[in-house]
């Protein structure tokens, strides 16, 4: 789209000397070009949008009508005739139709060249398009600081909202809305079903720009990464982009997207410490897992401490997580909190997966936290509850008296010949059923749901591959610290 001088700034430039007969209501229109003609019917040779030029040699009373009607017809922004050659004066009948049609027409002296319009013409389009740029320029320098400010790409978004004088979305990879600027940006919503053309193109190519016009509104939207998609942004106007703000927008989506990508690189290397530092916590060395955190700019609060373990969705958990300490282990999310903040982290964590909460510990004794979290998380996914609390646990008081790591070493021992019965996996689960029905075989039979024969030839079974009678009390207890203790 080629940026235009209107009519009214070339007619008003004193060198030229121009006069306007018709068409004063008209003056805002864009001047794309100056086309001299002297043709009956120069419209095959336009493109609409021009200011026609000519001395009107062929023009007279009878086809002045015909000749200014097919000018409107092409949409031409208005017509010039030099005076002095063909005429000495506009003839009337030229002015009559082109006031009846609302064709700006003008009067151009003998002593004005047509190529000395044509040149400011020519000059105003450059220097439209100078200060379109200059102002593509200011904005792209406004909208990287912007990126630089704490809330980088919400700054970025509102930034691009008000320069363009429209509204602007940014959309996780998901399509959900995180971040939205300027009236009318509730529009996104009707976009759900393109971003999955963005998010998964024809062909595995590379996702591009999506862009959507109406009468009424104009949108762009862009995927946001720079191997995969890892979230969208989209700008709406009431009026077509110009080139420049399509450059604006193209802009934006590079500092969005360099945000996206840093960040993501930022949070992986803060979670590897973290990682790190829950392996140091749990091996006793406090002192030093405190230091690290402390070169992030964080630390564990002080005071007694609960420990979390949450299954589910670990980027969603993590993400609920917070500020809080968490770190994702093997299949879960360990969570480190103030013992008086649990309940409020349960709150925002129970929605995304099973939680396993532990008593309250000291920073010395966390790994017993860990294994009371784990330990309920385990009752919690077997249960399907949502939420489970180690001291609700029944024998939790015993259990939290014995060493963990030794406790666990010999459980596994213990159950190893179970584990490594070909793929009956159920002679565990049967085993748990009977224990928790203190050994009636009605009750576990029908918790299991298989009949009572099954479950007796089961337990032969286990009491065969264990080399313990099941009926001792003490070898009960046994097995039931050892299924506790593992899950």
């Amino acid at each position: 789209m080629v940026v235009a001088p209107t009519l009214r700034t070339v007619v008003r430039r004193l060198p030229l000397k121009l006069s306007l007969l018709t068409g004063q209501d008209a003056l805002d229109r864009p001047v794309r070009w100056v086309a001299v003609s002297e043709l009956e019917d120069p419209t095959p040779f336009l493109e609409g949008g021009e200011l026609v030029l000519t001395t009107g040699m062929r023009l007279d009373a009878g086809n002045a009508g015909p000749y200014i009607d097919r000018l409107v017809g092409r949409e031409v922004t208005g017509l010039g005739l030099g005076v002095g050659l063909g005429h000495e004066t506009i003839p009337a009948e030229l002015v009559d139709a082109a006031a009846r049609a609302g064709l700006p027409l003008i009067e151009v002296p003998r002593t004005t060249p047509f190529v000395a319009i044509g040149k400011l013409v020519s000059d105003l389009i450059a220097a439209e398009q100078y200060d379109e740029i200059r102002r593509a320029f200011a904005t792209q320098g406004r909208l990287t600081r912007a990126a630089l400010r704490p809330e980088g790409p919400r700054a970025v978004i509102e930034c691009l909202a008000r320069e363009l004088g429209g509204w602007a979305v940014l959309l996780d990879e998901a399509g959900a809305v995180r971040h939205a600027a300027g009236k009318g940006a509730a529009a996104i919503t009707g976009l759900t079903p393109e971003l999955e053309r963005l998010r998964k193109p024809a062909g595995g190519s590379t996702p591009a720009t999506l862009a959507l016009s109406t009468p009424q509104e104009h949108v762009i939207v862009q995927p946001l990464g720079a191997r995969r998609v890892r979230g969208f942004f989209a700008v709406g106007l009431g009026r077509p982009f110009t080139p420049v703000a399509h450059t604006v927008v193209n802009a934006a989506g590079s500092l969005l997207t360099l945000a996206v990508e840093h960040g993501r690189e930022h949070l992986a290397a803060e979670r590897r410490v973290r990682s790190a530092v829950l392996r140091l916590l749990l091996a006793g060395e406090t002192q030093a897992g405190q230091e690290a955190l402390e070169r992030l700019g964080s630390g564990l609060p002080g005071g007694p401490l609960v420990v979390l373990a949450v299954g589910g969705d670990q980027e969603a958990v993590l993400e609920a997580a917070g500020d809080e300490f968490a770190v994702a282990v093997d299949d879960r999310v360990v969570a480190v909190v103030a013992a008086d903040q649990a309940d409020k982290a349960v709150s925002a964590l129970r929605e995304h997966g099973p939680v396993g909460i532990g008593s309250p510990v000291g920073l010395d004794d966390l790994r017993t936290g860990v294994d009371q979290a784990d330990r309920a998380l385990t009752s919690a996914r077997r249960t399907a509850g949502r939420v489970v609390r180690s001291a609700d646990l029944a024998g939790q008081g015993l259990l939290s008296l014995l060493d963990p790591a030794a406790t666990t070493a010999f459980s596994s021992a213990l159950l190893a010949p179970l584990r490594e019965y070909g793929s009956r996996a159920d002679l565990l689960e049967s085993l748990r059923a009977y224990l928790a029905c203190n050994g009636h075989w009605d009750a576990a039979a029908q918790r299991l749901g298989v009949h009572r024969h099954t479950l007796r030839y089961r337990m032969r079974r286990v009491a065969e591959l264990l080399g313990r009678d099941l009926d001792d009390p003490a070898a009960r207890a046994e097995l039931w610290v050892a299924l506790a203790m593992t899950g």
